[in-house]
């Protein structure tokens, strides 16, 4: 896999729960405590380290 393609997955990753972390349903469970604040935590959480991810690898493909 190219390094560009990997940064493409993350890429795919990040946008789909990006979805789900702003999804009306996912806040109110949150707000209804069906599920816990840790939760929402780790969701920010998955989304920063594959942003973190992602900046390793886009100077890969433009070293610029």
């Amino acid at each position: 896999m190219s390094a560009i393609e990997i940064l493409k997955q993350f890429n795919s990753c990040y946008v789909k729960i990006q979805a789900i972390a702003q999804d009306e349903i996912w806040l109110l469970l949150i707000a209804d405590k069906k599920i816990g604040p840790e939760a929402a935590t780790h969701l920010g959480d998955v989304l920063h380290y594959l942003g973190e991810a992602m900046g390793c690898v886009e100077p890969l493909i433009d070293p610029d």
